[in-house]
């Protein structure tokens, strides 16, 4: 059994153990798109703006699978701090079955209404219509697959091994690395296929990590023997996983849907507007994925000390979390002030795209420490339990990005910077609220409950 105790012993070695290997395959992954983004940037902007409107459609799908992924990793963790693995067996079985009904139901949802679904932003490019609905459609076949893997890391994390879920995520993005120029510009007997290239790419790596997950944790059992015999629907983890999970995956999809609106608005403003922002975003995700990775971390570690009672570690290890926190938000402000043209530089060739790329990575960066704060916050949240708090927080000034986009970009000087200025507002506030909530509860906590 390679389950890690996380409720004795040095907590920032902890954290960085855990957050290491969760940084790196968030980074994996965000690889698969940055990769799509740099070779289907030599088609053109098009190209690009098509993955870019499909992928907030796979987003949405992640989010509702976060569902099983944030119950699986509290309900394991808590149920192991608490020296119950029978019931984290339960947590990891049933996760996994309502994962892949979930994803099952969201494929075929999606593989049906691909055009439909596309149409939705209104791009005026035919182009970019055709191909992104082409690209949404093959990339649904792997959405079983595609979207039970987090679901699988969260199990691994919630039993302290972050570590693995990275080396097996690491494959299929070497994978998609290799074949997306391949498949895209083609070489040899293999045809050149653009987007659809893109696509295929991501199904083969996908379906490869997937069944190197379920080869490891469910044929050789590497982490605990499963008891599958033991079996049953159980009703009552079953509606704990829900519980769990549904606040933030509810706040996620509502957060890919409001996009998807910001999104149409942009539409208006021409395709390369949208690829500014799809590949923008990507940009930012270097700090939202490492970010996250401590967030995860300190889920992990705050769900087994919750279920110990041990609140004092709990608190420490937030504060050792919120000054990593801080360094990373100043570096990542830094860097998108002063070189934001130079990055973008890297995927666009147009001067004029290279131009707005960089005012958009100069609003965000005025929003990136509040970013990291509300992101890391998270993690302590979820850890004991409470992930409404975050998940009402989120939902409500992620939807006031609409009508402030609005009422912004229709001022003349401001056009298309007028929404990513909302975005950027939007995130100062819930940084700074989210905070403030978390250390609430710790203030009412009995300061006699708490353990060394």
């Amino acid at each position: 059994m390679k389950i890690k105790d996380l409720t004795s012993g040095h907590i920032l070695s902890h954290l960085f153990r855990l957050a290491m290997p969760t940084i790196g395959s968030s980074f994996m992954q965000m690889t698969y798109v940055l990769s799509d983004m740099i070779w289907l940037g030599r088609l053109g902007e098009d190209a690009v703006a098509s993955v870019g409107a499909a992928g907030l459609f796979i987003w949405c799908g992640n989010s509702l699978l976060l569902t099983t992924k944030i119950g699986a990793e509290i309900g394991v963790s808590q149920s192991l701090g608490r020296k119950t693995p029978e019931i984290a067996l339960q947590f990891l079985r049933l996760s996994l079955f309502w994962a892949s009904i979930i994803s099952l139901f969201f494929s075929v949802i999606v593989f049906i209404f691909a055009s439909n679904l596309i149409a939705f932003f209104a791009i005026p490019s035919e182009i970019v219509a055709v191909e992104g609905s082409s690209y949404l459609r093959i990339v649904s076949l792997s959405f079983v697959f595609f979207f039970v893997n987090p679901t699988f890391a969260g199990i691994y994390n919630g039993m302290g091994n972050s570590r693995l879920p990275f080396r097996y995520i690491s494959v299929g993005v070497i994978l998609n690395v290799i074949l997306d120029p391949l498949l895209i510009f083609g070489i040899g007997p293999i045809p050149a296929m653009g987007v659809k290239g893109a696509a295929y790419a991501t199904v083969f790596a996908q379906v490869v990590v997937w069944s190197i997950f379920f080869y490891r944790l469910i044929v050789r059992q590497e982490m605990m023997k499963l008891q599958f015999k033991k079996f049953n629907f159980g009703a009552k983890i079953s509606k704990k996983i829900f519980q769990l999970g549904f606040p933030v995956a509810s706040e996620s999809a509502l957060f890919s849907i409001f996009a998807m609106i910001l999104t149409k608005m942009t539409a208006s403003f021409g395709a390369v507007a949208i690829a500014v922002q799809s590949i923008g975003a990507q940009i930012e995700s270097v700090s939202w994925m490492t970010t996250n990775g401590f967030s995860t971390a300190l889920c992990s570690f705050t769900g087994q000390n919750f279920g110990a009672g041990k609140w004092k570690r709990i608190k420490i290890g937030y504060r050792f979390a919120m000054t990593i926190g801080l360094g990373l938000g100043i570096c990542v402000t830094m860097l998108f002030l002063f070189f934001g043209e130079n990055i973008f530089s890297i995927f666009l060739k147009d001067a004029d795209s290279i131009k707005l790329g960089g005012a958009y990575l100069k609003i965000l960066a005025v929003s990136q420490l509040f970013m990291i704060f509300e992101i890391t916050t998270r993690g302590s949240f979820n850890g004991i339990g409470k992930t409404i708090p975050p998940s009402l927080t989120g939902i409500t000034f992620t939807g006031l990005r609409i009508p402030l986009a609005y009422l912004l970009c229709s001022i003349p000087e401001l056009g298309v910077l007028g929404i990513w200025w909302a975005i950027s507002l939007t995130s100062v506030v819930k940084g700074t609220l989210l905070p403030i909530w978390l250390l609430i509860v710790f203030r009412k906590k009995n300061s006699t409950s708490l353990k060394t």
